[in-house]
């Protein structure tokens, strides 16, 4: 099973990333200026992994491959790592969907 880790960024903000049972980040959140911010954005990643409708399969300029995961009112609440591959992209969205739900929290920050 995955596990999201809190961070602290330089400018004081808390960040989580998804981990994938074999360390790799999977998903990374935006900055948050409160812990419990960063709480409830790990609660809504659990919660919209779940829905298939939540992930937005995107392309950057560089031609390479990423997905959101977003909340139901819209807001992105995770972006995943760049992909050389379309079908890295895809598994990396099944492996949130896999690791989200039921996975423990490290405080690091």
């Amino acid at each position: 099973m995955g596990k999201f880790e809190i961070t602290k960024r330089k400018n004081g903000e808390y960040q989580f990333n998804l981990k994938a049972s074999n360390g790799q980040v999977i998903l990374t959140s935006e900055g948050y200026k409160a812990k419990k911010s960063c709480l409830n954005g790990i609660e809504s990643v659990k919660k919209n992994s779940q829905v298939d409708s939540r992930f937005e399969l995107k392309t950057a300029k560089n031609g390479k491959f990423y997905f959101n995961l977003k909340a139901s009112n819209g807001q992105i609440v995770g972006t995943s790592e760049l992909h050389n591959e379309e079908s890295s992209r895809n598994k990396g969205v099944e492996s949130v969907k896999n690791n989200a739900n039921g996975s423990g929290i490290g405080d690091l920050s």
